[in-house]
């Protein structure tokens, strides 16, 4: 392949990313507020869950606004709905996590869903999964491993909560990746929304119908808001560049979010932190640089 052919693939693989980046920064304040609505202000995770994507969906209307109702045409219903159903486990598993593990921990432990992406690309999308990328994945995960410690007496076995959830992220990222090659962005956010909101609703109802208590809305509110902005640039990522390319950027998320929780928590980030977290930039930059460098 030509030079001139590589240089016009890199500017994709770097927009995307830099979008995965993006993402990684809206999750983490996803996540400090929905700790909050949950050990701060006492709301049940099926009520956090339903209003942070009723919420999400609400302020999504303006994509159907911009492109037209025919953004949701699809012919792929079933892919649609059985990402909903691996998004919907995911998330409770996740809000119930974070309810009993600590917003590090739990991060540090969503960092498998690399390995389950990596491994679905090479097999389901027909990527190139070269030793370079599993490397720079293996890499970040040492990271995470070093963060967290397994090891120490603050380990619990609700730590399998955020590693069950990652599992069905994992699902749901490779059925995005997918439809990104067949229908619009904008579409395939809002496909998401509008069926989780349902699915989350019924879920919320059988659990008791617990109305979140007043101190919670600002956090629900900033949960729906960057709930819908945190998923629209990750189904923009995985538009833009590979999923086997863009797990690297996707353990970001980590140490965004243990600065966040830091921040907002006080929840100092154990010694472990900084090589961890030093670690996972590494294999970041080392993965991008290699990239642009790469023959299409």
């Amino acid at each position: 392949m030509s030079q001139i052919a590589s240089i016009e693939t890199t500017p994709a693989a770097l927009r995307g990313a830099a979008i995965m980046v993006a993402a990684g920064l809206a999750f983490a304040g996803l996540n400090v507020a929905v700790q909050w609505a949950s050990v701060n202000a006492g709301a049940s995770a099926p009520a956090i869950a339903f209003w942070q994507y009723a919420i999400a969906l609400a302020l999504a209307a303006p994509l159907v606004w911009r492109g037209g109702i025919h953004i949701l045409h699809t012919r792929h219903v079933f892919l649609h709905l059985a990402r909903v159903l691996l998004a919907a486990a995911g998330i409770q598993l996740w809000v119930y996590g974070l309810s009993v593990v600590p917003i590090w921990q739990a991060i540090a432990l969503a960092m498998t869903s690399p390995f389950f992406v990596m491994a679905g690309a090479g097999l389901v999308l027909r990527e190139r999964v070269d030793f370079a990328r599993i490397a720079a994945t293996a890499g970040g995960f040492a990271g995470a491993m070093i963060i967290i410690a397994p090891w120490s007496e603050s380990f619990t076995y609700h730590a399998f909560l955020p590693v069950l959830a990652a599992a069905c992220w994992a699902g749901t990222s490779l059925i995005t990746k997918y439809l990104t090659r067949l229908e619009p962005t904008a579409g395939i956010t809002v496909y998401l929304l509008l069926l989780l909101t349902p699915i989350n609703a019924a879920i919320w109802l059988g659990s008791g119908f617990e109305i979140p208590p007043q101190a919670a809305w600002w956090a629900l509110f900033a949960a729906g808001a960057l709930t819908g902005l945190a998923q629209y640039l990750l189904t923009w990522a995985y538009a833009s560049a590979d999923a086997a390319y863009l797990q690297p950027f996707d353990d970001l998320k980590l140490p965004f979010n243990i600065v966040a929780g830091w921040v907002v928590f006080g929840a100092a980030p154990t010694p472990g932190f900084w090589p961890g977290a030093a670690l996972i930039v590494a294999a970041s930059l080392y993965l991008m640089r290699r990239e642009r460098t790469l023959p299409a």
